[in-house]
């Protein structure tokens, strides 16, 4: 096994792996806000009451946020006790199938719950990812290989748009195929209706036979394994995950609070600050229980657990963030392309998206080698400012569908998406090899409920704005003022190897 973890093929293979499995994790991410429009107006039918689409289309992203948020903790948590790599698979299965069972719901909800499971496995993937790679990999391509797994996120949401334009221009061939495949004329109907969101689900499933590469010729990383062989990985306990269950439950009851169905805004406010509190302190409490037993057991030094935990919320709060101003902000222009462009300009959303993801996908690799280069504070300050510039050029210069917009939706998704080629760079230098995959899924994952309880407020925004989607996207997008000031609380890791 050494030899193998050591050979070029086998790094290769986990970072063909990584890419790929992140890749699909951008496809999964970037197929809701691209057809959720069309599958929540489908589910709900036309006696759904004004403001429900929108209102249930911000409940699944936020409930889609929570999953990926307790998914990030307990695949973590996985791959900490048994390996990378076999947790990694498990994550990549639960993502894929369950998208894919999306495409057979017949109420609002029932996609809901089935995103909310999905997006465990997805939370899960990136931060055993980015774990594997960065410990099978050598220091000095630490910046190249950040770079290249954030960029194939946004091959993913690039992929999704690009099917989204075959399948609208080939429907009637695609209906042909189908019903070829000896399937009834009632399912073909129902599987290509209404921009065929259920085909685009199902086809979320494919990611599962990555699985195959994954077990067979993925090697586990060295360190970990090492880790495991001087009993540092024992000191996980199952019985910790119930605070991990109760972490989940209080989220959920956040999104809840503020859903259609939910509470009032003044009840809703005091459930949010109860069921945050009670959601950092599940997440955090398998963390605790292992420092606990690991210092008295001698694995770490005394009082590193301290440390541990201030640097889990230190990156949870950076992801915090970026996550809230690109899912309460960003992810919306699809959505605002279409009504800009109305029925005259087809395939609007599909164009704004495919602007957004090329941004991205330049800007994700060239950040973590400019955060290679300057460090990595100077880094996160340059890019929240410029995220800000961008995104009040394209929300506030901009009232029309066209090639200007195009620009500015380059610009403005790809500058806010290139927090997520810093953070495979940065996260893994956080934490040691014991804790690292728990301890950059809780930092990158429960940002991701702060964007969820952010991203809820995105519907309330534009009613208070009289609809206006501009001006609530603005309002949204001073989180990252945030950031300016909160990574200088943070140490500066540029040079260094990463912690044993």
């Amino acid at each position: 096994m050494t030899h193998r973890s050591a050979s070029a093929f086998g790094r290769n293979a986990a970072l063909v792996a990584a890419i790929l499995g992140w890749l699909f994790d951008g496809f999964e991410m970037g197929l809701f806000p691209l057809i959720g429009g069309p599958a929540i107006k489908d589910l709900l039918g036309a006696a759904a009451a004004p403001g429900d689409a929108d209102k249930w289309f911000g409940a699944i992203i936020a409930v889609f946020l929570v999953g990926a948020a307790t998914g990030g903790v307990l695949f973590g948590w996985l791959g900490d006790v048994i390996g990378r790599v076999r947790a990694m698979a498990l994550s990549i299965f639960t993502y894929a199938v369950f998208t894919g069972l999306c495409g057979f719901a017949t109420e609002a909800w029932h996609v809901a719950a089935l995103r909310f499971i999905a997006s465990l496995g997805m939370g899960g993937e990136w931060s055993l990812g980015v774990a594997l790679v960065n410990e099978i990999w050598p220091g000095k391509s630490r910046a190249v290989t950040a770079g290249l797994i954030g960029a194939a996120a946004n091959v993913g949401f690039l992929l999704v748009a690009l099917l989204s334009l075959g399948l609208g221009s080939v429907i009637d061939g695609t209906r042909s195929l189908l019903t070829g495949m000896g399937l009834s004329e009632t399912v073909v109907t129902q599987l290509v209706a209404n921009s065929a969101w259920r085909l685009l689900m199902i086809s979320g499933a494919l990611p599962a036979l990555l699985i195959f590469l994954i077990r067979i010729w993925v090697p586990e990383s060295e360190k970990w394994e090492a880790e495991n062989e001087r009993g540092a990985t024992s000191h996980w306990m199952k019985a910790d995950l119930l605070g991990v269950l109760v972490g989940g439950g209080a989220a959920l009851s956040i999104i809840w609070a503020w859903s259609p169905a939910g509470l009032p805004p003044a009840w809703a406010t005091a459930v949010t600050v109860a069921g945050l509190l009670i959601a950092a302190a599940g997440y955090l409490y398998p963390v605790l229980r292992y420092l606990d037993r690991a210092e008295r057991a001698g694995s770490l030094p005394a009082g590193s657990g301290r440390a541990v935990v201030g640097r889990m919320l230190f990156g949870a709060g950076l992801a915090g963030v970026t996550l809230l101003g690109t899912w309460g902000a960003i992810q919306w222009i699809p959505r605002w392309a279409m009504e800009l462009a109305g029925k005259d300009v087809p395939h609007a959303k599909e164009y704004s998206q495919i602007a957004t993801a090329l941004g991205a996908i330049v800007s994700t690799f060239l950040t973590a080698l400019v955060a290679d280069r300057i460090g990595r504070r100077p880094t996160f300050t340059i890019l929240c400012l410029a995220t800000i510039a961008a995104a009040l050029w394209l929300y506030q210069g901009h009232d029309a569908y066209g090639a200007s917009f195009l620009l500015a939706a380059f610009a403005a998704g790809g500058i806010s998406a290139s927090f997520y080629g810093f953070f495979p760079l940065y996260f893994p230098e956080l934490f040691p090899t014991a804790v690292r995959a728990t301890g950059q899924g809780f930092a990158f994952n429960f940002g991701r409920i702060i964007a969820a309880i952010g991203g809820l407020q995105t519907a309330t925004l534009m009613g208070f704005f009289n609809g206006s989607f501009p001006k609530a996207g603005s309002v949204l997008v001073a989180i990252y003022l945030v950031g300016v000031v909160l990574v200088w609380f943070g140490p500066e890791t540029k040079g260094r190897p990463l912690p044993d």
